[in-house]
């Protein structure tokens, strides 16, 4: 609420949005290095990947919490501001839409979702671990953090079909498997695209490296120690990095839960063109 009735966006204000555990992390090492290569080639020793946490590197709006520390640190960001939230649409602040800001938008298989969700979440030094199968039929009666999962993703699906100049839709599995492509993509839409010498000398490349999940799991800034970027709530820097991988939910479901969740989406999803 604080969020919606007292910050401003502006014009030029680009928004990275997830529901949590979509690739918000990846995201953010991707914009942050792709529209800051100008100061910071991928390849360089001192690159702020190397030193700092990908989540710190772009402030959410909603975290830590706004009443502990005041919106204001937002404020003194210069611009243009790249920022993050895990809101979905309908309670983005309203200046957000009325600005025309651009929005990217990575959206993710709910199976996989709901695993790394529920691994997550037995992390973050919860005193209880709940069950994997009571977290599902939480999950799958939509009871997440953020709303139901298909109610986020429709929001934006929708709004990228509205308004594409402003928001880019972005699936993680399609991602992972040409990160190329839309490492390109993504640069474009955020107004600083490749030119053709740094496609040929391999920047392109070089970006999609610095940024790959095994390259940020590995490094010691992500390996090692704890931060509390909620307000309370210490969470190790590692616990944003398990797998990464598309399909693991497979290790995990049973068949009969795999198809419940497939049936719940694809209802729900129905009509838009939207699929999983």
């Amino acid at each position: 609420m604080l969020v919606q009735e007292c910050f401003n966006a502006r014009p030029d204000d680009t928004f990275l949005v997830t529901s949590p555990k979509c690739g918000i992390t990846w995201l953010k090492a991707l914009a942050f290095t792709i529209t800051n290569r100008f100061r910071h080639a991928a390849t360089s020793d001192d690159h702020p990947l190397l030193t700092h946490h990908p989540q710190d590197l772009v402030p959410f709006l909603e975290m830590p919490y706004r009443q502990l520390q005041p919106l204001a640190d937002l404020e003194k960001l210069a611009s243009p501001r790249l920022l993050a939230t895990h809101m979905p649409i309908t309670l983005l602040p309203p200046s957000v839409s009325n600005l025309g800001c651009r929005v990217v938008y990575l959206c993710r298989n709910p199976k996989d979702v709901f695993v790394s969700l529920w691994h997550f979440t037995n992390k973050v030094g919860v005193d209880y671990t709940m069950p994997m199968d009571k977290a599902f039929e939480l999950f799958s009666d939509g009871l997440s953090p953020y709303g139901p999962i298909w109610e986020h993703n429709l929001g934006l699906w929708k709004k990228s079909i509205a308004e594409s100049d402003n928001v880019l839709f972005l699936k993680y599995d399609e991602m992972m498997a040409e990160p190329v492509k839309h490492v390109k993509m993504l640069a474009k839409f955020l107004c600083v695209p490749f030119t053709e010498e740094e496609v040929s000398h391999r920047v392109v490349g070089d970006v999609v490296h610095l940024c790959s999940f095994d390259k940020l799991k590995s490094m010691p800034i992500n390996s090692s120690g704890a931060i509390d970027r909620i307000g309370g709530l210490p969470m190790e820097n590692s616990a944003y990095f398990r797998t990464g991988k598309v399909g693991d939910w497979a290790n995990h479901l049973t068949e009969e839960m795999a198809k419940k969740l497939d049936a719940i989406i694809e209802e729900k999803l129905r009509g838009s063109g939207l699929i999983f």
